[in-house]
């Protein structure tokens, strides 16, 4: 027996189609249990022996019998389907029950409030999975930083990376009603630069930098204010319990009563891994 020099190999269906003709010593009793016509089942055997450019059937009248190059063929059709099914379990069994190290990073806030606990639950159910989460308050490369996806709030994604949305993130302007009774309310997006703002510094994005939409347009406003951080939890803290006024007997509680009609931008929080295939 010797392989066609073009170097041509045997197709997985064509030692099916073989193994079958063999166990039902027919073509017709082969085609009935494959589910395909008769033809069908002689133009891959066809196929099969001129790839292998030898005879592997003995054909005479109601009688098939394997050649001795056929009987070699047998057994290594056998392993081999075997191997693919067993390659076939196994992908299944990898991706209903992932194993191994997965690296992932995020900012603190996000990381901290909304990915830990979403891994914790993912540990529960997939207990081979060994999970490590590190938080920073800066730009990560992930690639040369060793992880495997990063989970961040914004849609500034490198173009060699994949990334998949997994939650709108939509963020409005709000003011107290009492400040805006004594500091007066904004009427355009301009007159956000002459009032107390809380600033938050993210990442890289430039600081006190408010990137606003409205009707599909955006525009962009430089905005200050006597406090201002680079963590949304203190932030937060302030916008919810620090008292603006000193002669103001109202928390910033209240805040949530009226919102401008200028809402920031939709971004995005989204899945960050690199792109194996692109390298």
């Amino acid at each position: 027996m010797m392989i066609d020099k073009k170097g041509s190999m045997p197709l997985p269906e064509d030692l099916r189609v073989f193994l079958a003709v063999i166990r039902k010593a027919g073509f017709a009793a082969a085609a009935d249990e494959l589910g395909v016509s008769a033809a069908y089942v002689s133009k891959r055997i066809q196929i099969l022996e001129k790839t292998l450019a030898t005879r592997l059937l003995h054909r005479t009248s109601g009688r098939i019998t394997l050649t001795d190059d056929g009987e070699r063929v047998k057994d290594w059709a056998a392993r081999i389907l075997g191997d693919f099914q067993h390659l076939s379990d196994d992908l299944v069994d990898a991706h209903d029950n992932p194993r191994g190290g997965l690296h992932i990073c995020s900012t603190f806030g996000f990381g901290r409030n909304y990915v830990a606990p979403a891994l914790a639950l993912l540990a529960d159910r997939y207990p081979e999975l060994e999970i490590r989460l590190d938080l920073f308050d800066r730009v990560v490369d992930i690639v040369n930083e060793g992880f495997d996806l990063e989970i961040r709030v914004g849609d500034d994604i490198p173009g060699q990376h994949i990334g998949r949305q997994l939650v709108s993130n939509r963020r409005i302007l709000c003011a107290a009603p009492d400040y805006l009774e004594r500091r007066g309310t904004p009427a355009q997006l301009c007159d956000l630069e002459q009032h107390e703002c809380l600033v938050l510094k993210e990442r890289d994005n430039a600081f006190g930098v408010w990137v606003l939409e409205r009707d599909s347009s955006q525009e962009s406003v430089r905005v200050g204010g006597p406090l201002s951080s680079n963590s949304g939890e203190i932030v937060l803290q302030w916008a919810l319990h620090v008292i603006w006024s000193t002669d103001s007997g109202h928390s910033y509680r209240s805040y949530a009563a009226i919102f401008f009609l200028i809402h920031w931008r939709a971004v995005f929080v989204v899945a960050v891994q690199p792109d194996l295939v692109g390298g």
